[in-house]
């Protein structure tokens, strides 16, 4: 599937949480089909962790798509949390909630370029 790096864990400076950085590179159009969460507002992506994270939680993500050479920075906050043992087989992780900034809005848009018709199909996801 993909390979996730975490790069910090959230620190505290002054008494304010610093958000997580995870780096995430999707190799394969299925994995980012897998992964890609068209429903939220500004798009998403679910991101294999097991670091334990709650909603509302900000985070930092750098995400390389396919053979892309970009790496995307891009601050989200966590949508959902599916935890080890969850129904179904599904695979622990969060879900990322793009900002509706800049950087979040390029890479929904390069998303679902790379998806294209891939996503109106009804094959299964990470997601809902």
């Amino acid at each position: 599937m993909t390979d996730t790096t975490e790069k910090t864990g959230a620190a505290t400076t002054g008494g304010v949480a610093r958000p997580s950085v995870l780096s995430l590179p999707i190799k394969e159009k299925s994995a980012l089909y897998a992964a890609y969460m068209p429903f939220l507002a500004h798009g998403g992506i679910f991101v294999p962790t097991t670091k334990p994270y709650k909603i509302g939680d900000e985070i930092y993500l750098i995400l390389t798509l396919l053979n892309d050479p970009t790496k995307y920075p891009i601050a989200g906050k966590i949508a959902w949390v599916t935890p080890a043992g969850a129904n179904n087989n599904k695979v622990q992780g969060i879900g990322v909630h793009f900002a509706s900034d800049e950087s979040g809005v390029r890479v929904k848009q390069r998303i679902e370029e790379l998806l294209g018709s891939a996503l109106g199909s009804t094959r299964a996801t990470h997601t809902f």
